[in-house]
């Protein structure tokens, strides 16, 4: 039996049929709770209360810890890995990000803090950090294109990776044993803000002129020095970003 919570999210839609085609049992931590004709579990379960837990941890073999905000995910792991410790779950996997530890933003700060929940657990664990989801990115372009003018900030740059290649990595590691912090999950190519907010445009057939703009303070100099990449000793997934910008067209 899987928990997976965030399972009606991206990567969680991509995850639950490959954990079902493995003959896995699974249960989704879900807003809303029912049977949805797809053969999965669908339990309501409030994260940041813990609400529900202890009843959704029952029986668990694994869980796959998806689930996630702009802010509040240090809490809602915190809670998930207490209940997990009292119903003796035999391993946890969980999704961080790239540069967790690096960048000193709120969003980084409560992802950091939920690795470490997670880490500093009585259960055995997996965390996998994985780059920017093409999704983001693309995202992240669509609202600066909506200004008249185009902010670029320089020294940005991504690896975004494709929802599939998280997908079968995360199902692969949720299906085998702990292997504690494994190396990085990044995209194919490293592009700068500039390359995606064009590649943006083109696709969408708009035009706006570019302000070049310099992003201040710590974050920026770690931005600037590629403190958020991983350049070696990463897994590199298959899919590209131009196979999605195609599929947005």
């Amino acid at each position: 039996m899987i928990l997976v919570t965030g399972g009606t999210g991206t990567i969680g839609r991509e995850v639950l049929p490959l954990l079902q085609a493995a003959g896995a049992k699974v249960r989704v931590l879900s807003r809303h709770a029912g049977d949805r004709g797809d053969g999965v579990e669908y339990l309501a379960v409030d994260l940041l209360t813990g609400d529900g837990l202890d009843a959704a941890v029952d029986g668990v073999d694994v869980i796959l810890h998806l689930a996630g905000g702009p802010k509040g995910d240090d809490v809602g792991t915190r809670n998930l890995v207490a209940a997990a410790e009292r119903a003796n779950v035999g391993h946890l996997v969980h999704i961080s990000v790239t540069a967790v530890d690096e960048l000193p933003l709120t969003y980084f700060k409560s992802k950091l803090g939920a690795e470490q929940a997670v880490v500093g657990s009585k259960i055995p664990s997996t965390v996998l950090r994985v780059a920017q989801l093409n999704e983001f990115a693309w995202n992240t372009v669509r609202v600066m294109a909506k200004l008249p003018v185009l902010p670029v900030p320089g020294g940005i740059r991504f690896q975004p990776v494709d929802r599939r290649d998280v997908a079968a990595r995360l199902a692969e590691l949720a299906l085998g044993e702990p292997q504690g912090l494994v190396p990085d999950l990044v995209g194919p190519q490293v592009y700068t803000l500039g390359e995606l907010a064009r590649d943006y445009l083109q696709a969408t057939g708009k035009h706006r002129l570019s302000l070049p703009i310099r992003v201040p303070g710590k974050a920026g100099k770690v931005y600037r020095a590629g403190g958020n990449l991983t350049l070696s000793g990463a897994t590199v997934g298959t899919h590209t970003w131009d196979e999605f910008v195609a599929a947005q067209v």
